[in-house]
């Protein structure tokens, strides 16, 4: 593949995962962690762009997204994808992406409600720009992204050259732990999720850039992946500049959206307002096109529905959901992210560990199991729904308990013990040729 095409898909990488999500966390993130920024925003870059880097990596290793949930049974395979696909999409990302969309970036300029006007617009533009995803590239990569970055640039500049404020001293708790907060808060961004989806859109647009071997896949994936971390590292840096220094503005516990609402008014005055909706609705609308095609992707390979088809009813159902209020979708559809961000991240894990050596045939059904639980341990507590008494007693018990990922070490030992297993089944059926040719030549 040419280095220009690595690169324009690098920047629709880049695009895909930069939702308005991404743009307001870091902020609220900045301001809380004060002088403390950097130690928090190191921890924050691990497991916010450290994580989905890495499962883009594996993805490519593997060279195919199915063999992620190949040795598992069928339906459980399916399952895992259907949901996985279903929260992504249209059940939470993509009606959050509208919603966010609109109030950030239209709302603003009216005084009448206006989300259902809005949702259609929006909606059948990112139908258009997805119902030929052999363009997407072209439409994201070459276009959109370059844009999205200019008018970044154009924030981070004004933020770093004439700040509005000082860092004061961090709160919460960055002020004893801001690299584990930061790795905390990263985590908590679920990209790890979205990476295991837009895995599907990365790898068959590597593959219709012509390179179809297992070598020439995982090479590519790990340059894309590299461009991706990057722009996305950058774009946190600066997000959560503006946030350590909008001391002025805003004071601590404050929503990363008002944040930077306030501060491109500070900033540029009048003009901020369009500055900050031109930047929500480019990062909110590629992340609905690539939503649209990754999800459509893996209906036209697993059940060869039309792509066409598929991708309307997604879309069509996205804008219906986004305007029955995203308050109650949270309620149905947080609990089951919460459990398959951590069900992902293990699965990447063990399709990685059956990359390099051998492993048993139960290790990738062992590890869902154990990240299932363990995950939904996890969600209960972030959800506030964890006993009291419970709660203390996994918290002294259970690692990572009160890092919110008390699945991952159960999920590693679980990996290590099956991958043993499996090393030591694969050798006594090599001893026992070596032993059967020795008792033959024996009788001979």
């Amino acid at each position: 593949m040419k280095t220009q095409d690595i690169f324009v898909l690098g920047l629709t990488t880049f695009a895909l995962f930069l939702g308005a999500g991404n743009l307001i966390f870091p902020p609220a993130m900045g301001l809380d962690a004060g002088t403390s920024l950097t130690s928090a925003m190191a921890g924050f870059l691990i497991t916010a762009v450290g994580l989905p880097a890495f499962t883009i990596i594996v993805l490519g290793r593997i060279g195919n997204t199915n063999n992620l949930t190949k040795a598992l049974p069928k339906w459980l395979g399916t399952t895992f994808w259907v949901l996985l696909f279903t929260a992504i999409g249209p059940a939470f990302g993509m009606p959050r992406a509208v919603t966010v969309a609109y109030e950030m970036g239209i709302q603003p300029f009216f005084t009448n409600d206006h989300l259902v006007a809005f949702s259609i617009i929006f909606s059948a533009v990112t139908l258009f720009l997805a119902f030929k995803p052999g363009n997407l590239v072209t439409y994201i990569g070459k276009i959109m992204t370059p844009a999205l970055i200019i008018l970044l640039c154009g924030l981070g500049l004004a933020a770093f050259l004439s700040p509005l404020g000082t860092p004061a001293a961090p709160s919460g708790d960055y002020q004893v732990g801001a690299v584990t907060s930061g790795l905390i808060q990263g985590y908590m961004t679920m990209d790890a999720i979205a990476a295991v989806g837009f895995g599907w859109v990365i790898i068959h647009a590597i593959k219709a850039k012509g390179v179809t071997t297992q070598q020439g896949i995982a090479s590519t994936s790990i340059k894309v992946a590299l461009i991706y971390a990057a722009l996305m590292a950058s774009c946190y840096i600066v997000m959560g500049y503006v946030g350590a220094t909008s001391t002025s503005i805003a004071e601590h516990g404050v929503n990363g959206s008002v944040i930077l609402t306030r501060y491109v008014a500070g900033e540029f005055g009048h003009y901020g307002q369009w500055l900050l909706a031109a930047i929500i609705l480019m990062a909110c609308l590629t992340t609905t096109v690539g939503l649209t095609n990754a999800c459509a992707e893996y209906y036209q390979d697993t059940f060869k529905a039309s792509f066409g088809f598929t991708a309307t009813v997604i879309v069509v159902l996205t804008g219906v959901i986004a305007n029955f209020g995203l308050n109650d979708i949270l309620k149905v559809s947080l609990p089951a992210i919460l459990v398959l961000c951590p069900v992902a991240i293990a699965l990447v894990l063990a399709s990685l560990a059956a990359s390099t050596f051998t492993v048993s045939r139960l290790t990738h059904s062992a590890v869902l199991i154990t990240a299932t639980l363990f995950g939904t341990i996890d969600a209960i507590n972030i959800l506030g729904k964890m006993p009291k008494d419970l709660g203390d007693f996994f918290s002294d018990t259970l690692p990572l308990y009160n890092a919110h990922a008390g699945w991952l070490l159960p999920s590693l030992f679980m990996l290590i013990t099956t991958a043993m297993i499996g090393r030591t089944a694969s050798a006594e059926k090599k001893f026992g040729r070596v032993d059967y040719r020795l008792k033959t030549a024996n009788n001979d």
